[in-house]
């Protein structure tokens, strides 16, 4: 009876180390995967400086705009071409669900805008999920794999392209001198609102930022496509920024919510905190 236990815990122990080694592999995959995006956003990037941001470069926007962008201290610095960021984050997918902490890290282009998003969300102890946003000459693309191999998502189409450029224009607080690229115009509303349209690879979309009195940006609003139960509709889309802090000489927003506004309530689904953040340096994956 003995040797027949020794047996099965060995036969166990086999099939555990099996599949730690099949989700090792499946990671390292997905990891090099992820990278070599990276490198080909970057590759299609200019490394070239269009010089210094000059307050004159400012006049032709909405005086809201100017003064966020004077506020984030844009003005006498070098145009933002490249970006890398860290995040901390929370999310949950229903509203029943509860909070799962997320650990994210993004890689924005400027002159040919793009974005690769990749997170790591940990579902439930020794339970993690893998997702990777992209916005990629002007398609967009949502993967997600369970423990990095079982894909349980992988989205295209119209709808993704308009809510990954979407997502872009929201970002752009993160990179304020994009607010100056010939595929984004600006229509003051009021002194404290402006809205903003962005046009690219045949998608054009629209939505409205929202500054306090100091200059901040503190909202952005837009009809965004939503998936649910595989359908799309058109909804609005809300994310409230706050926590300006300084990085490289930029003032940015570092906190945030990212909420669904539907005819059944509000839907907070998303929670931020930008950890780490650099501008225009090469990028080593």
């Amino acid at each position: 009876m003995g040797k027949v236990v020794l047996v099965i815990l060995s036969i166990l122990a086999t099939i555990i180390l099996l599949i730690i080694t099949v989700i090792f592999i499946a990671n390292l995959l997905f990891n090099q995967k992820v990278a070599r995006e990276v490198k080909e956003l970057f590759a299609d990037n200019s490394e070239d400086s269009d010089g210094i941001i000059q307050k004159s470069d400012l006049e032709k926007l909405p005086i809201p705009v100017q003064k966020w962008l004077k506020y984030s201290q844009v003005v006498e610095k070098e145009k933002i071409r490249a970006v890398r960021l860290k995040q901390k984050a929370i999310m949950r997918l229903k509203e029943e669900q509860s909070w799962m902490p997320v650990e994210a890290e993004q890689y924005f282009t400027i002159d040919e805008p793009g974005f690769i998003w990749k997170a790591r969300i940990k579902a439930a102890p020794l339970f993690y999920i893998v997702g990777r946003d992209k916005y990629y000459k002007g398609k967009g693309n949502m993967l997600i794999k369970v423990l990095s191999l079982i894909p349980v998502a992988d989205s295209k189409g119209k709808e993704m392209d308009q809510g990954t450029l979407l997502r872009y224009l929201a970002e752009m607080v993160w990179f304020p001198t994009a607010a100056l690229s010939s595929y984004i115009t600006w229509e003051e509303i009021d002194t404290n609102s402006a809205k903003t349209t962005m046009s690219y690879g045949g998608i054009t979309a629209s939505g409205v930022f929202t500054f306090n009195d100091k200059g901040e940006v503190i909202n952005f609003v837009a009809e965004r496509y939503r998936e649910h139960d595989g359908q799309y509709s058109l909804e609005t889309w809300s994310v409230t920024m706050g926590n300006y802090e300084e990085f490289d000489g930029i003032k940015i927003p570092t906190m945030g919510e990212v909420t669904w506004k539907l005819e059944t309530g509000d839907f907070t689904w998303f929670k931020f905190e930008v950890t780490e953040i650099e501008y225009n340096k090469p990028v080593v994956y």
